[in-house]
């Protein structure tokens, strides 16, 4: 049986999102792994996770695949909680694949523990994505992990070109039709399927996007 997956469209540290994905391990304490390799391991974004996570009720980690790195996938493997930042989803993905962390990730996954993420780990869950890791120019991923089927877009109503772009790709087949979500929204997968749309802002939601447009999906607040 696989676990559960939150992608998330954007967010902030230490917000309601943070704490459902939280209730989600369905632990008192949950091991809970931070994954910041689309950040670059920034030491800005790790501190953030920590002031975020510290005082919360769970174990935080973190794994850094640059330099050397110190057991990584034991320690993702060990996780009840993976959650990666946002950034470059290309970068990490090709980082992963490397090091071995996309099989990590899955087998967290499939071992019924959750998966998390927002924009650029929101993406990199799905068959494929729009996405600026090549530059400024909205352009297909072209290689997510594949766990969840079709595309999905972040930041659909945070940036003035990603919802637009998006509708365009899926209109004219260059993306699979697929999901998007604004800024404090996100989805909730268990397994592939999708159980439930969570925001923690008024008007914050999620669409299903076809070739004939997008479609608002019913919304819970957090």
């Amino acid at each position: 049986m696989a676990g559960r997956i939150l992608a998330i469209g954007g967010g902030c540290a230490g917000s309601p999102l943070e704490d459902f994905l939280l209730e989600l391990a369905g632990k008192a304490r949950p091991r809970v792994c931070f994954l910041p390799t689309p950040a670059s391991h920034d030491p800005a974004y790790i501190e953030v996770f920590y002031d975020a996570f510290r005082n919360r009720r769970c174990d935080p980690s973190h794994v850094q695949l640059f330099g050397v790195p110190e057991s990584p996938l034991e320690r993702i493997a060990s996780a009840d909680v993976v959650y990666v930042s946002g950034g470059n989803t290309a970068n990490a993905l090709a980082i992963w694949r490397v090091h071995g962390v996309d099989r990590a990730l899955r087998e967290v996954w499939q071992r019924d523990g959750v998966l998390g993420g927002w924009s650029a780990c929101g993406i990199c869950w799905f068959e494929d994505a729009i996405t600026d890791s090549f530059g400024p120019q909205l352009r297909p991923l072209g290689d997510g992990l594949g766990f969840l089927m079709g595309s999905f877009c972040p930041h659909f109503d945070g940036e003035p070109l990603r919802r637009p772009t998006y509708l365009q790709a899926v209109h004219d087949g260059t993306l699979p039709p697929g999901l998007a979500a604004d800024d404090d929204a996100a989805l909730l997968f268990e397994g592939t399927q999708l159980r439930e749309v969570v925001s923690q802002r008024e008007g914050a939601g999620a669409y299903r996007v076809t070739a004939d447009g997008e479609e608002p999906l019913e919304t819970r607040a957090l």
